[in-house]
C-alpha cells in the first residue's frame, strides 16, 4: 500500500472494528453477570464455590482462545483475512445467543454448567481467530509509519465492547424490577448480541480481501503450511516466544486487572451495589478510551517498546497502593455510623428447596451519605440453625451504596489504570503485525497474543479471587490487596524480558 494514501482506510476500520467489538460484547456480557450468573447455572449450596466456578468457566472461554488462534490463523493464512473473520462472528454471536437460552440448574441439573462452559468454549475458539485476523486486515491498509496509530482504533474495540455490555446490562436493571432481571432479565443482554451480530455479518459481508495478502496470493507467496512455518521454523518461533513472553503476556495481566478485576473486585470484596460498579466503571472507560489512540499514534513516532514496557511498570509499581485506596475510600469502618437510623427486620421465608430460612435485614446509614444493606439468611433444620462442618449455615449478602464523592474518587483510581491498559495495549497490534511476514502473520501474531491474553490474563479473575478469598479466610488484614500479586509477577517476568531482548522500532518485516 502507498506510504501515504489512507484511501478507504475508514470503511476497513469500521467493518473491523464493528465485529471485533460485538465479540468482545459477546465475551464480556458473561464476565460482567458472573455474580448473577453464579447463581443460575450452578448450584446454590455454596455461593463462593458457585462463583469461583463461574469464575473458572469465564476463564475456559479464555483458555482455548490460542487453539481458535492456531485453527482460524491457519485459515486466514491460507484462505484470507475476509473470509476467516466472518466465521468467526457468526460461531460467537450464536454461541452468545444460546447462554442466554439455557435453562437454570434447578431445572436441568448438571447439563446447566456443561452447556455453559461449551458455549464458553466455542466463544473462546472464535475469539482466538477473530482479533488476529482484524488487526491484520486494518494493519495490511494502513500506510507505512502510521500502523500503530490505524492499527490502535482496533484496540479501542474490546473497551467499547466492555462499555456497551455494561450499558446494556444496566439499562436492563432499570427497565426492570430487581426480581424481574434476576429471574429472566439477566438473559436479555446474551439476547440482543445476535441484532448486533447481523449488522455486523452485513456489514462485513461487503468488504475485500487486505491488498497485501491478495498480491501475495496471485504472486502465489502465500503459504501452504502456515503452522509449520510458524513454529517449526526456529527463526520465526524465537520471535513468536519473544512476543508472548515480552510483551503479550505483561499486556494480557494489566488489561484484565484494570477492567475485569477492577469490577470484580468492586463488586464482591467491596460489596458495592453492581449498578453503581457498572456506572462508574463505564465513566472511567469513556475517558481512558481516547488514549488508546494517542498512544498508538505515539509508538509510530518514538517506539512500541517503551510505552509498552512503562505501562507495565507503572502498573507493577502503583497496583497496590491504587487498591489500598480504593478499598479504604469506601470501607465503612472509615465512615461514621448514625447509629438512630439502623433498622434490623427479623423474619422467617420458605426457601426453593421448601424449608424455611430465618432472614436478619440490616439497613445501616452513615454520615456522609453512604448506606448498607446486609441480608443474613441462616438455614434451619427442625427449628433450629442447620450445621455443616462444625458451623451454622449462614449466607451474609452485603450491598453499599456509595456518595457522589466516592463514587468520582473510584472512577479516577480506575481511569488511572485503564490509562495504564491504553499504554500496554495501544500498540501491541502494529507490533506484533510487524515482526511477522504477510503468509504466516495472521497465525504467528495470533498465538502469542491469545495465549498472553487468554491464558494469563483470562485466567487473572479466578486465580486472584481465589488468592483473596484463602487471604481472608486466613485472617490477613489486608486480604483484599493479596490478589495483585499474580498481575504484578507476571508483569515484572514480562517487563525484564521485553526490556533485555525487544529493540525499539524494531521492524522484523516489511507489510
Amino acid at each position: 500500500m502507498s506510504t501515504k494514501s489512507t484511501k478507504g482506510i475508514w470503511k476497513v476500520i469500521s467493518a473491523s472494528s464493528m465485529g471485533t467489538m460485538i465479540e468482545w460484547y459477546d465475551f464480556y456480557i458473561f464476565g460482567s453477570l458472573a455474580v448473577v450468573i453464579s447463581t443460575k447455572f450452578f448450584p446454590s449450596d455454596n455461593p463462593t464455590a458457585a462463583f469461583l466456578s463461574t469464575l473458572a468457566t469465564f476463564a475456559a472461554g479464555f483458555v482455548v482462545r490460542p487453539f481458535g488462534a492456531l485453527f482460524f490463523g491457519r485459515l486466514g493464512d491460507l484462505i484470507g483475512r475476509k473470509y476467516t473473520f466472518m466465521v468467526t462472528l457468526l460461531l460467537m454471536g450464536g454461541a452468545t445467543f444460546l447462554i442466554g437460552c439455557i435453562p437454570s440448574y434447578e431445572t436441568i441439573g448438571f447439563m446447566a454448567p456443561l452447556l455453559v462452559l461449551i458455549l464458553r468454549l466455542l466463544q473462546g475458539l472464535a475469539l482466538g481467530g477473530e482479533y488476529g485476523g482484524a488487526a491484520t486486515y486494518v494493519a495490511e491498509h494502513a500506510p507505512v509509519g502510521q500502523r500503530g496509530y490505524w492499527t490502535s482504533w482496533i484496540q479501542t474495540t474490546a473497551t467499547v465492547g466492555l462499555f456497551i455490555s455494561l450499558m446494556v446490562i444496566l439499562a436492563t436493571r432499570n427497565i426492570l424490577t430487581p426480581e424481574q432481571f434476576d429471574a429472566w432479565g439477566w438473559r436479555v443482554p446474551f439476547w440482543v448480541s445476535i441484532i448486533m451480530v447481523f449488522v455486523s455479518y452485513l456489514i462485513r459481508k461487503n468488504m475485500d480481501e487486505s491488498p497485501v495478502f491478495a498480491k501475495a496470493k496471485a504472486e502465489g507467496k502465500t503459504s501452504t503450511n502456515p503452522l509449520k512455518e510458524s513454529f517449526g521454523n526456529r527463526y520465526n518461533l524465537k520471535f513468536v516466544l519473544l512476543a508472548l513472553f515480552g510483551a503479550t503476556m505483561g499486556q494480557g495481566v494489566v488489561w484484565y486487572t484494570g477492567q475485569f478485576y477492577a469490577m470484580n473486585f468492586m463488586k464482591t470484596v467491596m460489596s458495592i451495589d453492581s449498578s453503581q460498579v457498572d456506572t462508574l466503571l463505564g465513566i472511567a472507560l469513556i475517558l481512558g478510551t481516547p488514549f488508546f489512540i494517542l498512544f498508538g499514534w505515539l509508538s509510530d513516532k518514538v517506539g512500541r517498546k517503551y510505552i509498552m514496557m512503562g505501562g507495565m511498570l507503572l502498573a507493577i509499581l502503583l497496583y497496590r497502593p491504587i487498591y489500598k485506596s480504593m478499598y479504604e475510600t469506601t470501607s465503612v469502618a472509615n465512615k461514621t455510623e448514625m447509629v438512630e437510623k439502623t433498622t434490623l427486620v427479623a423474619e422467617l421465608k420458605e426457601n426453593k428447596k421448601q424449608t424455611m430460612d430465618s432472614i436478619y435485614t440490616t439497613n445501616k446509614e452513615f454520615a456522609d451519605g453512604t448506606t448498607l444493606l446486609e441480608v443474613k439468611t441462616v438455614s434451619l433444620e427442625n427449628g433450629k440453625a442447620m450445621v455443616v462442618d462444625g458451623k451454622a449455615k449462614v449466607e451474609t449478602k452485603t450491598t453499599i451504596k456509595i456518595n457522589t464523592a466516592d463514587k468520582w474518587a473510584l472512577i479516577f483510581l480506575v481511569f488511572i489504570q485503564v490509562l495504564f491498559v491504553t499504554m500496554v495495549y495501544g500498540p501491541i497490534a502494529a507490533f506484533l503485525v510487524e515482526m511477522f511476514p504477510v503468509k504466516i502473520r495472521y497465525t504467528s501474531m495470533s498465538l502469542p497474543y491469545h495465549v498472553g491474553n487468554g491464558i494469563f490474563g483470562g485466567l487473572l479473575p479466578a486465580i486472584s479471587t481465589y488468592f483473596v478469598i484463602n487471604a481472608k479466610e486466613a485472617g490477613n488484614p489486608e486480604f483484599y490487596l493479596e490478589g495483585l500479586w499474580y498481575p504484578i509477577v507476571i508483569a515484572s517476568i514480562c517487563f525484564v524480558i521485553g526490556m533485555v531482548y525487544i529493540k525499539n522500532k524494531d521492524k522484523n518485516t516489511h507489510i
